[in-house]
């Protein structure tokens, strides 16, 4: 076992003599994800910071009458994870009546998610959910739901089971409910080719493709009420934090969320971190001096270590915002120069930008505005970030390097394996290059993308860096990273893409007191069981949010 150096523990002998430690963890594996990838026994906890970490002795030295003393009996603790990227608070309004299948690999354990939730409901009440799963993550059967099988389970309630951005499943009662009838034409909001039909022109129940097919049946399913809105919204919190979750990059914060999530900040209740992603993306050329003036007046970092906006983001010009699942892109050059216009109004003011790029020429598109930009407007110390990048190559990623540029990684292959598999072949063995980027030095962390792209739970995302297998086993990318390299990118060097890297990523003194204990030692699990791992305590800000033996 590494012993953390003493001088890391005489750095705070002072300030723990002022007081005593409230809390103490001892007897563990505490993975502390500093530097040195340090090992220790033990940490000390005061107020809302670490104030030491080492040996059971060295932090029994620092205890007083009144500390809390919890004996982890050999347990791993790992900082709390970040996630640099998920659409957390856009959940908030639907979470609680989703039957999500985030983590099941049962098509059957689906299959009773789904007659229980039309067991509890009412007739004709919506079942559904929004993305975050594929079909091939069942492994004792991983074949589509049909029409006539949903109709069986729920031959009075519509559902809508939605495949990640890639396709819907509905029954006979959804179809009626969205008007899509045999031998008719399409409701508008569909674009052409997206319902599919047999040969008679009968609707299958399977409606495929991104924005105007999968989104436009999204947006017609129900949301809580807004006097339900903070009950879902804690929910959703709890559910986190049971995955271990205490930080998130957030593009587009709901402001009514936002408001609960400042309400209960200010009772001291808060149990996540946001750290938002937004700002005004033009869609058209008239927008562009609208949007150039809303630049220059944005104003960020006004927050703290719970809720702070932090970038400019996840879109600049609409138009060049790859659609998930397309095979390739090209963009126009009258679209770059429009791009070009906002990226230098964001540098001009100064901003962090954190933007959506997943095709290949797309990244070489935006590098290409970005290097021009950075002659007028220099961007190496704004953190100026990628987003997705599943496409990225190592020629991409050293031009980032030169900009000193980030990359937020994404890996929608841990659904959606498969799915990019059949479109992209034998390229998607390396979407994404995970062992180049990790290789090649940049600053890079993992996010999902969730909540529909993708799935959320973090272990889910370390298992497959590990492994290459997506959720339910297959094996789908061949650069794959060590276990300590994807805890790396998914605490401390997460940090860094919330602004936080002096106060969150690693259990160190003087950080903030966020950690996860564990059911299982993180680092000895064979490799396949690191999906499985459970927290079974979560602490944020020194408060214990989450506890497993209580639930």
């Amino acid at each position: 076992m590494l012993k953390l150096p003493l001088i890391a523990l005489l750095g705070v002998t002072l300030y723990a003599q002022q007081s005593a430690p409230n809390l103490i963890f001892s007897n563990g594996k505490i993975i502390t994800v500093d530097e040195r990838f340090s090992i220790a026994q033990a940490v000390a906890i005061r107020g809302d910071r670490i104030v030491a970490a080492g040996t059971n002795q060295e932090i029994a030295q620092l205890a007083g009458p009144n500390t809390r003393r919890i004996d982890l009996k050999g347990k791993a603790v790992i900082p709390g994870l970040i996630d640099n990227h998920m659409h957390l608070l856009r959940a908030a309004s639907t979470w609680v009546k989703e039957v999500r299948f985030d983590g099941v690999d049962s098509r059957k354990q689906a299959i009773e998610m789904v007659r229980a939730r039309v067991k509890a409901a009412g007739p004709g009440e919506w079942i559904y959910n929004i993305g975050g799963w594929a079909h091939q993550q069942f492994t004792d059967d991983p074949k589509p739901f049909t029409r006539e099988e949903l109709d069986q389970i729920a031959p009075n309630n519509p559902v809508a089971l939605q495949e990640s951005y890639y396709q819907v499943f509905l029954n006979s009662r959804a179809l009626e409910t969205l008007k899509i009838q045999p031998n008719a034409p399409d409701p508008p909001e569909f674009l052409k080719g997206t319902v599919l039909r047999d040969a008679a022109g009968k609707p299958t129940g399977v409606i495929r493709g991104d924005i105007a097919a999968t989104r436009a049946v999204a947006n017609k399913m129900p949301k809580v009420a807004p006097e339900q809105l903070e009950a879902a919204s804690l929910t959703l919190v709890r559910d986190m934090n049971r995955a271990g979750l205490t930080s998130f990059g957030v593009p587009g914060c709901d402001a009514d969320v936002l408001a609960i999530f400042e309400k209960w900040k200010a009772q001291e209740q808060l149990n996540v971190r946001v750290f938002c992603i937004g700002g005004a993306a033009a869609g058209t050329p008239d927008a562009i001096d609208r949007s150039i003036q809303q630049i220059a007046r944005m104003k960020l970092f006004q927050g703290d270590s719970y809720i702070d906006n932090v970038f400019f983001g996840e879109s600049v010009y609409s138009p060049l915002h790859d659609p998930m699942f397309a095979l390739k892109s090209n963009p126009q050059p009258e679209q770059l120069e429009q791009w070009r216009k906002m990226a230098m109004a964001i540098a001009q003011a100064g901003l962090p930008l954190h933007v959506h790029a997943e095709l290949s020429s797309t990244i070489d598109a935006f590098l290409d505005q970005i290097e021009a930009v950075n002659k007028e407007h220099p961007v190496k110390s704004l953190r100026w970030t990628l987003a997705h990048v599943n496409q990225i190559n190592a020629t991409q990623i050293e031009r980032m390097k030169k900009l000193g540029m980030y990359a937020a990684v994404h890996p929608w292959a841990v659904i959606n394996g498969a799915i990019m598999h059949e479109g992209f072949g034998d390229e998607a063995y390396d979407m994404p290059p995970l062992a180049t980027v990790q290789n090649s030095g940049i600053m890079w962390g993992l996010g999902t993308d969730g909540t529909a792209a993708n799935q959320t739970l973090p272990f889910t995302t370390l298992y497959f860096s590990v492994t290459g297998k997506m959720a339910g086993g297959m094996k789908v990318i061949r650069q794959t990273i060590s276990r300590e390299d994807a805890l790396i990118a998914h605490t401390r060097k997460n940090a860094y893409f919330v602004f936080q890297e002096n106060n969150l990523g690693s259990i160190q003194a003087g950080k903030l007191a966020d950690l996860v204990v564990l059911d299982r030692d993180y680092l000895t699990i064979p490799a396949d069981q690191i999906k499985d791992i459970k927290p079974v305590l979560t602490v944020v800000g020194g408060r214990i949010v989450y506890d497993a033996a209580s639930r």
